[in-house]
C-alpha cells in the first residue's frame, strides 16, 4: 500500500499526519507527503523519511483582500502540480488534514479515482475541509457534534492520533528535563503556557505582566514561539522560556499541573489525552473563523476547561483566572479522568486501509 497525505498552514494540520505516517512506516508502508512550498509542513516533516512535494497554494478567504484575485490562480495551479504528482506516484489512498494546500490535491485525487479520507478536528469544520466533502469516502472526527454538518457523508468519531512521543511521555523525566535548566520546586506545581505553533504575542505579554503573582505558586514553563524569548526574563526564578518544545514537549505536559493554551482542537485533544486542568484563551473571532470560541465553550460546558476572552484580561486578570483553575483543579481532574478516549492512531489508520482495498 502506498499513502500520501497532505495538510498544512498550520502545525494542528500537520501533526496529526506525522503520527499516522510515523505507524504506517513502522510497518513498510510507503508515505509521501504533498504541502505548499512555503508552509510550515515542509519543516515538520523533514525529520522523517519521506519525500515531500510542494506545490503552489492560495487561502481561501470570506473577507476582501486583494491577494482574494490573486490566489484562485495558485490554487488551479496547484491542482495541475498535484496531478501530476499523483499521477507519477499512484498512491492508493490519501489522507487530508485540511488547511488550504489540501483543497487543489483532494480535488486531483478524486478526478484520479484515488479514494480520499479527511480529517476534520474542530467542532464545526473548515473551509478546506467543506469544500473537501464531496470528494472523500470518509470523514473522521474529534467531535461527535461534528457529524451533523456532514449529513451525506460516511463520518466516524476518531479523535486525533498522537505521536508516540506524546502516547510514551513521562511526568518525572519532564520535570527531570526542566531541572537541568532550572531548579524547580520538588513539590513546586508546574504552570505549563503555549501559545499555538504560529505564537501568540498577546498571551506573551498577559503572563509577563502577571509574572510575578503566577511565580509565587507556580514553576512557569512558557512556551513563546518563534522570537519570542525575552532578554529581561532569562534570570526570573521559577520561570522558563522555550521557543518551541519538540521531543521534551510530552514530558513537559504529562509533568505540568495547569495548561494555559489557545483552543485549537488538536491541543485541545492531547490535553484531554493527559488529563491536565485548562484555561483557555481562544482566538477571538477578529482574529479566527471562531471555531477556537466554539471549541472552547465545549470544554467549558463539560467540566474540562474554564475560558477568559482575551480582552477581558487586563494587569492580574489572568494570574485571578489561574487561581480560580487551582481551587476547581480536582473537580476538573474527575471530570477529565471519566472521558474514555478512543484509538485514534488505529480508527484512522483502519478507516485509510478499507478505503485503498475498496478502490
Amino acid at each position: 500500500m502506498k499513502v500520501v497525505f497532505t495538510g498544512g498552514g498550520t502545525a494542528g494540520h500537520v501533526t496529526p499526519n506525522l503520527a499516522l505516517i510515523e505507524s504506517f512506516q513502522r510497518d513498510g508502508v510507503e508515505c509521501f507527503y504533498i504541502g505548499s512550498k512555503a508552509g510550515i509542513e515542509a519543516t515538520l516533516v523533514s525529520g522523517l523519511n519521506l519525500d515531500f512535494y510542494g506545490i503552489a497554494s492560495g487561502k481561501l478567504r470570506r473577507y476582501f483582500d486583494w491577494q482574494n484575485f490573486i490566489d484562485p490562480v495558485k490554487i488551479f495551479f496547484g491542482f495541475f502540480q498535484a496531478l501530476w504528482i499523483l499521477l507519477r506516484r499512484r498512491p492508493d489512498v490519501l489522507f487530508s488534514k485540511g488547511g488550504f494546500v489540501a483543497v487543489p490535491v483532494v480535488i486531483a485525487a478524486w478526478s484520479l479515482r484515488i479514494p480520499v479520507v479527511i480529517h476534520e478536528s474542530d467542532l464545526t469544520p473548515g473551509l478546506a475541509n467543506r469544500l473537501s466533502a464531496p470528494f472523500c469516502r470518509r470523514i473522521c472526527l474529534n467531535f461527535e457534534e461534528t457529524a451533523a454538518h456532514f449529513a451525506q457523508r460516511a463520518t466516524r468519531v476518531t479523535g486525533t492520533p498522537l505521536r508516540a512521543g506524546l502516547v510514551q511521555s513521562d511526568g518525572e523525566r519532564g520535570r527531570q528535563w526542566l531541572n537541568g535548566f532550572k531548579a524547580v520546586g520538588e513539590t513546586q506545581p508546574i504552570l505549563l503556557v503555549v501559545g499555538g505553533s504560529l505564537g501568540a504575542q498577546s498571551i506573551n505579554r498577559l503572563v509577563r505582566a502577571d509574572l510575578a503573582q503566577l511565580t509565587e505558586r507556580f514553576h512557569v514553563v512558557h512556551v513563546v514561539g518563534g522570537g519570542g524569548i525575552d532578554p529581561e526574563f532569562v534570570e526570573t526564578p521559577h520561570y522558563q522560556q522555550f521557543e518551541y518544545l519538540d521531543e521534551p514537549y510530552g514530558d513537559v505536559v504529562a509533568a505540568s499541573d495547569v495548561v494555559i493554551s489557545r483552543a485549537g482542537a488538536n491541543a485541545l485533544f492531547e490535553f484531554l489525552w493527559f488529563k491536565k486542568p485548562q484555561l483557555l484563551i481562544p482566538l477571538p473571532s477578529a482574529a479566527s473563523r471562531g471555531d477556537q470560541l466554539q471549541n472552547a465553550a465545549l470544554f467549558e460546558q463539560k467540566g474540562y476547561a474554564q475560558v477568559c476572552q482575551e480582552r477581558d484580561l487586563g494587569p492580574g486578570a489572568l494570574a485571578r483566572a489561574v487561581d480560580s483553575v487551582w481551587m476547581v483543579r480536582f473537580d476538573m481532574a474527575r471530570r477529565l479522568g471519566s472521558v474514555s478516549l478512543p484509538d485514534s492512531l488505529g480508527l484512522i489508520r483502519q478507516a485509510i486501509e478499507a478505503a485503498a482495498a475498496a478502490n
